[in-house]
């Protein structure tokens, strides 16, 4: 093999290599191997970032780099990859290999040790594919990945058609590198994005969830979901936003134009976001289009009930965690709640204000609002009328129990929690104080034998 052209590293790139790589590096260097920091965590050297993967390429095989790291684990033995443990650190050492070729569409048919040269051809976009040597400090560049990271671009290493058919997910990863970086996307690449859109759906939901997270929290996270409109990803990914491309709105309330250029400007408003925060951001006008009427003025009714179903099955679809799905389902069913607080009674109110999820709630409605007529009225309202709240009335000491209720005589049912809350609103107002009194208050609001509710032994019915 020729030695690989070299170029001088930025200035301060070295020193700023964490502890733990130049540790395993000088190991690896002192036994007679090259050792060189691959991926992302180069890109992100150069651009002054923290780096997330420590990740070493290196001419030495496996065993080898087992023998000089007693207690290393082979996390990939088919990838000749090595993780070792350094100053409390995980470091993944691979050795140069090349891949023959892609089957299904994310792995290789054969694994086979190889040179430097043929290990960085193998990888997906160019910024990706610097190296660093870790013993001289210079930056290995063969893809022309230091010109494309000047020009702040993703670029696919090769033939981008055949770096997508290796592995359908880079198609997405490159929408999310552009993002998280304020990349733009090559042409060329961007065609081939085009092409191989529709086999995104091939992936496994669980990748494609951890790709769209890491976009949906990413400063340039407006962007990067319009360019997964323009890329022809997001009709097969999230055909839910996708349907609001289009989709009209009256412009007194929404100037800015229709529900998909609105759902683009909430992301942009989010500050920091959670990744609960930005899906239920960009889930959250989902059941526009299914409610859609044109009247008077163009209306959707009932929007925000719909979109929370909507909201469920995506989540469900990208396999969340039940209580992630939980907590964006909410905010989706309830993200115009707000808007009335300042005209509930005080004990509602109350109870809005008081709700563990507020502050998602506020910084949703903040940015819905300002993604459209742009005043901020209630925001503040809410959020100076929450800040105001005591502890006691933020967790007022519980009077009545569903058990308290069944020794009342009321049989367990759907109502028992529309009880207890009218309980809790009438203890926040100050009309409820003692157990005898809410007790009084259960009997004469919710009678046994109502509607709705039934004597011990009958059914009960549902609200």
């Amino acid at each position: 093999m020729t030695e690989p052209a070299r170029q001088p590293p930025a200035a301060g790139v070295l020193p700023a290599v964490p502890a733990p790589v130049r540790a395993v590096a000088d190991r690896l260097h002192r036994a007679g191997f090259a050792a060189y920091l691959v991926g992302g965590a180069v890109r992100d050297l150069l651009m002054a970032r923290e780096p997330r993967d420590l990740d070493i390429v290196t001419d030495a095989r496996p065993h080898e780099v087992a023998a000089l790291f007693p207690g290393a684990v082979m996390v990939g033995a088919a990838f000749g990859v090595v993780r070792v443990r350094e100053a409390g650190a995980e470091v993944d050492v691979a050795t140069f290999r090349r891949e023959g070729p892609y089957l299904d569409g994310r792995r290789p048919a054969f694994v086979e040790f190889a040179t430097l040269e043929q290990d960085v051809r193998r990888r997906d976009f160019t910024v990706n594919a610097l190296l660093l040597d870790l013993h001289t400090g210079a930056v290995v560049d063969l893809v022309d990945g230091r010109a494309d990271l000047g020009a702040r671009r993703i670029r696919a290493v090769g033939d981008p058609a055949e770096r997508f058919a290796e592995d359908r997910l880079r198609v997405l990863r490159a929408v999310r590198l552009a993002a998280e970086l304020d990349f733009t996307i090559e042409a060329r690449t961007l065609r081939a994005i085009r092409r191989h859109a529709p086999a995104i759906t091939q992936v496994s939901a669980e990748r494609l969830r951890d790709e769209l997270l890491r976009l949906l929290v990413a400063p340039g996270r407006a962007r990067g979901v319009r360019l997964l409109q323009e890329s022809g990803l997001l009709a097969p990914l999230l055909p839910e936003v996708a349907a609001t491309v289009g989709v009209p709105q009256p412009p007194e309330y929404h100037p800015e134009g229709d529900v998909f250029t609105h759902t683009v400007l909430t992301l942009h408003h989010l500050e920091e976001p959670t990744p609960v925060l930005a899906l239920a951001a960009l889930l959250h006008d989902v059941g526009k289009p299914p409610t859609l009427e044109r009247a008077d003025r163009l209306r959707f009714p009932g929007h925000d009930v719909v979109g929370a179903a909507l909201a469920e099955r995506v989540c469900r679809r990208l396999r969340l965690s039940g209580a992630m799905t939980a907590r964006v389902v909410t905010l989706v069913r309830d993200h115009l709640r707000l808007q009335d607080v300042p005209r509930m009674r005080p004990g509602r109110a109350k109870r809005v204000l008081a709700r563990e999820d507020l502050p998602d709630l506020l910084a949703l409605h903040r940015a819905d609002v300002l993604a459209s007529h742009g005043d901020l009225t209630t925001y503040h309202w809410v959020r100076e009328a929450a800040a105001r709240l005591t502890e006691e009335e933020r967790r007022p000491p519980r009077l009545l129990t569903g058990d308290d209720l069944i020794a009342l005589g009321y049989r367990p049912g759907p109502r028992f929690r529309d009880i207890l809350e009218a309980v809790e609103e009438a203890q926040l107002e100050g009309r409820v104080r003692t157990r005898a009194e809410a007790e009084a208050l259960v009997r004469e609001r919710f009678p046994q034998g109502a509607t709705g509710e039934s004597r011990p032994g009958s059914e009960v019915s549902s609200p």
